[in-house]
């Protein structure tokens, strides 16, 4: 049943947008966070009951309706994924990030999103965190991960394994697109 977590913040967004709202107003309504808000739709953490019931009934919906294409059955045993299903999708507000999504699944009380991540020459967002660790693998150039306060240099071939909780944010210090696969390992009891 785990599954079905991950697919929530993917429709907190989806009606949010829909009614064309702002994270702000959503957050407001449901008496949370902003930032909670935001994680929840950027799949960095997972809500309790009671904040998705806020999020729900803010968002102008129903229990029926938000759960609507949701599926309850249990994921395959294996996946194979080709170029052409990576799922372009969005993260928090930023220039320069394209995220393209393989992999979102739930394991036991962990859930694991694999996300390749391109950045522009210059692409910039703020630094966020995750209800989890993450593990960044350079396919192609190299960046610099700003992690709290430490600059963290990551070439192509090299992983970096880290706390995400740590507010974080990947820089692209150089004059090419470069490209990384982001794995992100979260707990799904929270």
């Amino acid at each position: 049943m785990d599954h079905v977590l991950i697919a929530v913040g993917r429709k907190v967004r989806q009606f949010r947008k829909q009614r064309g709202m702002t994270v702000q107003e959503i957050a407001d309504r449901a008496g949370v966070s902003k930032g909670l808000v935001s994680k929840i739709e950027n799949g960095r953490t997972i809500p309790s009951l009671p904040v998705l019931f806020s999020l729900i009934r803010s968002l102008e919906t129903d229990i029926a309706s938000f759960f609507e294409g949701i599926s309850m059955e249990r994921p395959p045993a294996y996946l194979l994924l080709k170029p052409n299903d990576y799922v372009p999708i969005e993260k928090e507000e930023a220039v320069g990030f394209h995220y393209f999504q393989l992999l979102n699944q739930s394991l036991a009380s962990n859930a694991i999103e694999i996300t390749i991540l391109e950045l522009d020459p210059g692409a910039k967002r703020e630094k966020v965190s995750t209800d989890g660790h993450e593990l960044v693998f350079l396919l192609k150039g190299g960046i610099v991960m700003n992690l709290d306060e430490e600059m963290i240099p990551i070439g192509e071939g090299e992983a970096f394994f880290f706390d995400g909780r740590i507010p974080h944010v990947p820089t692209n210090p150089s004059s090419e697109k470069v490209r990384f696969l982001v794995v992100y390992f979260l707990n799904a009891g929270h």
